[in-house]
């Protein structure tokens, strides 16, 4: 499910007052769009962002589906702060790629994590100090669902033409 800022959002956003908590606003600014809702909440995991805080959101006429696209549904028990895509999934909610890793290519998570990792770590480091706290995060996933979680991050920071290789690696 891709979830759009609404033009309510839009100045909630810029008047800073009124509904939207600080990581409420951190998440907000990543529905731009073009990312799922899954991803943005892959995202913002480590911060508490959960299915209900996106649910208040729209509750409130601040997001809204990209056109074309039905309203979510959400699942009636709530996740946690340390939630995984497997705790994300309901019924009528796109969890984006990260959701079945064994789709695609047939590859196992940890064969997905093998091939994904050179290549998040070069990407990274070519970012120099820019991208040194994006490094680190990469160097420290043990795991195919750490760099999954990181994905939206990468693609932001290297662009679509670079972050080509590393979502075949990761999500064919």
């Amino acid at each position: 499910m891709v979830l759009v800022k609404t033009q309510a959002g839009q100045e909630a956003l810029k008047d800073r007052r009124g509904s939207l908590s600080s990581r409420q606003r951190s998440a907000f600014i990543l529905f731009d769009g073009k990312r799922t809702m899954g991803e943005v909440l892959a995202a913002t995991a480590a911060m508490g962002i959960t299915q209900d805080d996106v649910q208040t959101m729209i509750a409130q006429g601040l997001l809204a589906p990209l056109s074309g696209q039905p309203m979510p549904v959400f699942a009636a028990a709530t996740t946690s702060a340390a939630g995984t895509a497997a705790d994300l999934d309901a019924p009528g909610t796109d969890l984006g790629t990260i959701a079945s890793p064994m789709e695609g290519s047939g590859r196992s998570p940890k064969e997905r994590y093998q091939a994904a990792y050179p290549i998040a770590t070069e990407l990274t480091a070519g970012l120099g100090l820019r991208g040194f706290r994006l490094n680190l995060a990469v160097e420290g996933a043990g795991s195919f669902d750490d760099l999954a979680a990181l994905a939206p991050k990468i693609r932001e920071a290297v662009g679509e033409g670079k972050f080509e290789r590393l979502d075949h690696a990761l999500f064919d």
